[in-house]
Parts: C-alpha cells; structure tokens; sequence
C-alpha cells in the first residue's frame, strides 16, 4: 500500500492531509451531536413543565445546567420573563443567531475537502498522464521503440491519484450531508421550542 502511494506523485501530499482533516471533522461532529442527542430527550419537557407552573428561576436554572443550543436559546426567552411576547421572540431569534453556527462548525471546511479532493486527485492523474508521455516521447526519439509496459505502468501509477481522491471525497460527501441534515432538524426543532415556550406564556402569565 505505502509502494503505491510513493508512486502516487506529489499530489498524493495534499489528498492525504484532506483525508485526516475530514475524519478530524466527522469525528468532533459525530462527538458533538451525540452529546446534543443524549442530553435534549430528558430536559426540554421538565423545562416547558416548569413554565407552565410559572417556576421561571427553577426553569432558567434547567438551562444552566443542560446547556447546548436549545436551552440557551429558551433560557435567554425566559430572561425576559414579563415581558411582550413580541420582545421575547425577538431575543431568541437573536439567540438562535449565535447558537445555530455553533451546529454548522466546520461544514464548510468538509463541504470543500468533498469537492476538491477528487479534483486533486484528477490533477494527480494528469500531471501523471503528462509525465507518462514525455517519457514515451524520450524513448521513441533515443530508442525508436516504446515498450507497451511502459505506458500501462505510467498510467495506472497516474490514475492512483484519481482513486486516493475519490475514495477521501465519497465517504466526506456522505457525512456532510448527513450533518447538514442534523442542523436542518435542529434549527426546526429550535424554532418548534421556542414556539411553543411562546404559547405557554399567555396561559401562564
């Protein structure tokens, strides 16, 4: 395996470093969402309890120990408490402002590793195409003959680089959008907490 990648090219350099770069990102985010998961089940409804019964300090208190995106963006609702309700929608959109990029961390940087590894990968094979046939060239001129395993040899040494991209970007574009579809569910279910929290409010007040 490590032959081949030394007959990769140059290019294989920045394809590998894609490579670690993604998995650091997946695995951080796969971490990162499964805390969300494991802590949002056991604390959105005990919190919402606690407003229907107007214990507004046992609530915020709720968000300060459970804190991730949901609860921050209820606890600075509840902060003012009293309010109007137009005042407190206000606040938590501008919550959500702050706590929903948290979410798409690093997508960006994942987004392009996708894309642009194959692309390394197809410049590795060209560069290495390129290469190939210079040489044929070379031995044509000198030799006058051109063995036909040199040009099979050049030319799949050429395309490894097209494989190691590939194979770094497929697995990358998978999980990109399975975490864009983890933010998309949790900006919903933002926006169907705070909802809800805003409905309680009338009764209890």
């Amino acid at each position: 395996m490590w032959g081949l990648i030394a007959k990769s090219g140059l290019l294989i350099i920045p394809i590998f470093l894609c490579s670690i770069f993604s998995m650091a990102i997946i695995i951080e985010r796969l971490f990162f969402y499964w805390n969300i998961r494991s802590n949002k089940m056991p604390v959105l409804s005990p919190i919402l309890d606690l407003v229907r019964k107007r214990e507004i300090t046992e609530a915020i208190d709720s968000c300060e120990k459970k804190p991730f995106y949901v609860t921050n963006i209820l606890k600075s609702g509840l902060s003012h408490y009293g309010e109007e309700k137009d005042v407190m929608r206000e606040v938590m959109e501008n919550a959500s402002l702050y706590e929903m990029p948290k979410l798409e961390r690093g997508l960006n940087f994942l987004g392009t590793i996708a894309h642009i590894s194959p692309l390394l990968g197809l410049l590795g094979t060209v560069v290495g195409l390129v290469k190939c046939f210079y040489i044929i060239e070379q031995k044509a001129v000198k030799v006058g003959l051109v063995n036909p395993a040199d040009l099979a040899g050049g030319i799949w040494e050429a395309l490894l680089t097209t494989v190691a991209g590939l194979f770094v970007a497929i697995p990358t574009y998978i999980m990109y959008n399975y975490f864009v579809h983890r933010v998309n569910l949790a900006t919903l279910e933002a926006e169907r907490a705070a909802t809800e929290l805003l409905e309680i409010l009338p009764r209890s007040r």
